[in-house]
């Protein structure tokens, strides 16, 4: 048969030997009797999609060399954003709301669900700043994978409970011997004719591309050395790389040449925000606008603020690193890893300005003209003397286009190191232990944006004494700095007074991961630990391990302050640490091997117990049964439960002001909510339905933070899978799996716009956290703001079906071609931010607020590949992306919104060259038809950019590579 009992030999040494070390690579030590019958170890190491995703009782899909070089990839998270079970995370297409960082989100659960692996053991979190929990991709070299493989089953009994989600493990070559130099160049090509945007740009007045644009140039340099030692007992292996990356603005693409709205006949259009370029003043019942030195009443004018933003980050990446081992004797080697990684990115959004802050102003100030006085004060019967203040204090409105775009420069440095020895206790025993050492230094520098102080007293002016204006700080010797600054005339704008008004804003912090880890691994057969039945013993893991988390982030004063008009509130630093001991165990157990009616029968048992610092005490465990009825079919089964704690950001981030996108205030114009409702939530009844309630760019204030009092969050993962080989379909493999994850007590925040919801409906424990301030009862505006920190909410679910088939077919002289087809199937994404509460089922759904980035029910890959007899490769792939519909709810009824996010399908074409013994060479198109992604109006800034979600679509067209490889 073909699972024979060497099969199972090397399957119980698999888990009993190298689960910790490979993760799921299914690397395995076989026993094989030799010609005295002494048992000999052998490695056997599988790497194709098939061969991974048919043994063992967790699903596994593998990402070879090979496949990162034909996809063209530099970037590693844009490789694994076009796997069905992935979401994105943080990519190059994040502007607003960037970490600067590149991180992989399994299941929609989170970077802080899915554990990154780099040869099977840990990276240090990304990065100190909001949203940078999640281990950095940009520290793996892609040009040194040797493979990725992604375990969507969940792993926590065996890495750690921050595995609910899954593991990515990214394997790298540490046997290289000679000499290797890649390099490959790429860009975007797009043809921008995108008529209905095209339509809404013109009407707007805005400008246009180019019919025709190519950019974003990317260029990539590898080196790897490797020698063996002169007795052929070690390895070093040495790399380095070098990665810069073009920027690429939003006013490239017609779809993105302004900010779109769509209006209430459902016709695109040209939105924007309020805050702009002219300046704008409110004060009592009067909505000004600048018009030159004089006013006029506000006509709607909106800001086109996308043009400028980025659509591709520009980056600038070098790694440098050392994989290296050493056989001490015949049953001991040495080995170590050692790796640097430097990367610098900038994020560009539209100019500062004086977003609607509150000022005193006088009738009389200097500044303004005798028009303005007469339109803003004397027709609303206001004498010289009066000041508006208070209450009753006016909005300076004006946009910094005369100081440029706002850039947060943002530099991550990391180092690792990891040093271990691994061997042979005896013929049935093994060991492995390691310190893995992690740090990731972090330094941000925000440029152009403004003081709110220096706006304040910059607005705020007098006549000295010798009759020149001047601030009233300057007059009072509290600020003798200040400059006034003219908004109330443009043109009188200098460069003095951007000097004066514009502040940089610093933060500095680190990261820092240490894991020192050490187990045996044993084959019990020769102990007689066999189940009747079997011929093979049981294989078992006993393990320590101890893990240290920090994290430090020191901004400064301004930063701390929020005195950054740009920046929604104050950035809070933070300081945290904690320490976890565990003892972890795995059990492998053939139950039934080799009888007539299963092949075998085999049970995967794990337990963790965790003790962290932070007084938690956890309990993971597994369970999981791998069988193979006959050659043709097998079924594998498993459930995990999962006890995450919080991690420092969660547990010790102070609270702080931040931003929310809404569509619109329901107290607003539209009156989604009563008037009612709407005073539980804190309005004043004379508001309702004001217009200052709606903000036009969709942003509003929130406060956000950790919680050194959440409870650990428990989750249990249960899935099932078919695994079919038929044998009249020679080549032919197919699996089938379902999985369901529920998370319950999920550590997350309530989303803001919930939390408002539900205290207007009658959740009265919630309506002390929105606080709608002044009396204009906004939520946009000063210190105004929906408090929404890290809690313990009710649950978050995900459950769906994967389906993972393989045919290889022979072509004979002309070669061979293989197909596979990776899918998923999403059957719910619910979650209950209260519990006990409806919960909102987002798989299908899409918006801005609880449901946020598309979670469609289909997406699959399939990739077709012709190995020809002429040393070329030619893969041809099919990437479907189903559609969403708007996330909405009508009396407490889920329908579809206004707006539909209509499926997507891309096709992608590549070729390989082996054109010598030493060099090959590769080109390939991505999107090969230039398909426009769907656009969703008025998009919600951090997952959205540019009126689509970068992250999950194609959203700069055509991608075009061309590299080779040389070796030596």
């Amino acid at each position: 048969m073909r699972y024979s009992k060497l099969s199972q030999s090397i399957k119980s040494s698999l888990i009993a030997g190298s689960i910790l070390t490979t993760g799921f690579s299914q690397l395995a030590v076989a026993e094989e009797a030799g010609a005295e019958g002494k048992v000999e170890r052998i490695e056997v190491t599988g790497s194709r999609i098939k061969r991974i995703a048919m043994e063992g009782a967790s699903p596994v899909t593998t990402v070879t060399a090979e496949d990162i070089k034909v996809a063209g990839i530099t970037r590693v998270e844009d490789m694994l954003n076009d796997m069905p079970a992935v979401f994105a995370g943080q990519t190059s297409g994040t502007a607003n709301g960037v970490t600067g960082t590149a991180t992989v989100d399994l299941r929609n659960l989170g970077p802080e669900r899915t554990l990154v692996l780099l040869n099977g053991r840990r990276l240090p979190a990304g990065s100190p700043s909001a949203g940078g929990i999640g281990a950095d991709l940009n520290q793996i070299p892609a040009g040194l994978v040797k493979r990725v493989d992604v375990l969507t089953g969940g792993s926590s009994a065996t890495y750690g409970s921050d595995a609910v989600a899954g593991v990515v493990n990214f394997i790298l070559k540490d046997d290289f011997e000679g000499f290797q130099f890649e390099y490959q160049g790429s860009l975007y090509q797009h043809n921008n004719d995108h008529g209905d945007m095209q339509r809404a740009v013109n009407e707007s007045g805005f400008a246009l591309p180019d019919s025709n644009v190519s950019d974003g140039q990317a260029d990539d340099f590898t080196v790897i050395v490797g020698a063996n030692s002169a007795d052929g007992r070690g390895n070093v292996t040495a790399y380095a790389t070098f990665r810069e990356i073009e920027a690429i603005t939003q006013d490239s693409r017609d779809y993105s040449a302004c900010a779109m709205n769509i209006n209430d006949e459902g016709v695109r259009e040209c939105g924007g925000s309020g805050t702009i370029p002219e300046g704008r003043i409110i004060a009592g019942d009067a909505n000004l606008i600048m018009d030159g030195h004089t006013f006029k009443d506000y006509d709607g004018t909106l800001y086109n603020y996308g043009p400028l933003n980025y659509f591709q980050r520009p980056d600038k990446r070098k790694t440098f690193g050392l994989l290296g081992h050493y056989d001490l004797s015949d049953n001991h080697t040495f080995y170590t890893e050692m790796s640097y990684m430097d990367n610098r990115t900038v994020a560009q959004i539209a100019p500062s300005g004086s977003f609607f802050r509150t000022i005193d102003l006088a009738c009389n100030n200097p500044l303004l003209s005798d028009q303005q006085v007469q339109k803003l004060c004397t027709d609303q019967g206001f004498g010289a003397d009066h000041v508006f203040s208070g209450d009753n204090a006016a909005l300076a409105v004006k946009r910094n286009v005369e100081g440029g775009p706002r850039q947060d420069d943002r530099r991550h440095t990391s180092t690792r190191f990891v040093f271990g020895v691994r061997g042979e206790i005896n013929d049935y025993w093994t060991y492995d232990a390691y310190m893995n050492f992690g740090e990731v230094a972090y330094v941000q520098t925000y440029d152009n944006d403004l003081s709110i102080q220096r706006i304040t007293r910059s607005l705020d002016a007098v006549r000295n004494d010798d009759g020149n204006i001047v601030c009233k700080s300057v007059v009072d010797g509290s600020d003798p700095n200040c400059v006034p600054w003219n908004i109330f005339n443009r043109d009188q704008i200098t460069q003095d007074q951007l000097d004066y008004l514009i502040v940089p804003l610093y933060s500095r912090g680190e990261t820092k991961n240490k894991q020192i880890s050490g187990f045996v691994s044993g084959d019990l057969t020769d102990y007689g630990v066999v189940v009747p039945g079997a011929s093979t013993g049981v294989g078992i893991v006993l393990g320590l391990e101890h893990r240290r988390e920090f994290i430090s982030l020191r901004p400064d004063q301004n930063f701390l302050s929020g005195d950054g008009a740009g920046q929604g509130g104050p950035t809070t630093g933070v300081t945290g640490e904690y320490d976890v001991d565990e003892f972890f165990m795995e059990l492998n157990v053939p139950v039934i091997e080799d009888t007539s009616y299963v092949d075998y029968v085999t049970l995967e048992l794990g337990y963790r117990y965790s003790d962290y610092s932070t007084d938690k005490q956890t309990d993971t465990y597994k369970f999981a049964v791998d069988t193979r009825i006959s050659e043709d079919f097998g079924f594998r089964a498993s459930y995990q439960r999962a006890v995450r704690a919080g991690n420092v950001r969660e547990l010790f981030r102070p609270a702080g002001m931040n931003l929310f996108n809404w569509d619109e205030d329901p107290c607003g114009p539209g009156k989604t909510l009563t008037l009612e409702q709407c005073q539980r939530t804190g309005l004043p009844a004379g508001q309702y339905g004001a217009a200052i309630l709606d903000n036009p760019a969709g942003q509003y204030n929130t406060v956000e933070g950790g919680n050194p009092a959440l409870e650990p969050e428990e989750s249990d993962t249960v899935s099932f899978g078919l695994l079919y080989s038929p044998s009249f379909v020679e080549g032919l493999d197919i699996t089938l799996d379902y999985f369901d994850i529920t998370v319950e007590k999920a550590i997350q925040s309530i989303p803001a716009a919930t939390i408002h919801d539900k205290c207007a409906k009658g959740v009265d424990e919630l309506c002390g956290l929105i606080n709608r301030g002044s009396g204009r009862g906004d939520l946009w505006i000063g210190t105004s703001a929906i408090t929404a920190t890290d809690t313990n909410i009710g649950s978050v679910k995900t459950s769906g079906i994967d389906i993972n088939t393989s045919y290889n077919y022979s072509l004979n002289d002309m070669g061979n071609l293989r197909f596979a087809l990776i899918g998923t199937y999403l059957e719910k994404y619910e979650i209950e931010n209260i519990p006990g509460d409806r919960p909102d089922d987002c798989a299908g759904y899409w918006d801005r607020a609880v449901c946020e980035v598309p979670a469609p029910k289909v997406r699959a890959n399939l990739v077709t590949t012709w190995s020809t007899p002429w040393d070329t490769n030619i893969t041809a792939t099919v990437r479907h992306y189903g559609k969403v519909d708007e996330y909405t709810v009508v009396d407490n009824t889920v329908v579809n919104g206004p707006t539909t996010l209509n499926g997507k399908t891309y096709f992608d074409l590549a070729a390989t060259w082996n054109a010598t013994d030493h060099l090959t060479f590769r080109a390939g198109i991505k999107n090969l038809f230039d398909v426009t992604p769907p656009l969703v109006p008025n998009g919600p800034s951090g997952d959205a950019n540019g009126n689509t979600y970068p992250g999950q679509y194609d959203a700069l067209g055509r991608y075009l590579f061309a590299g080779f490889t040389f070796t030596m």
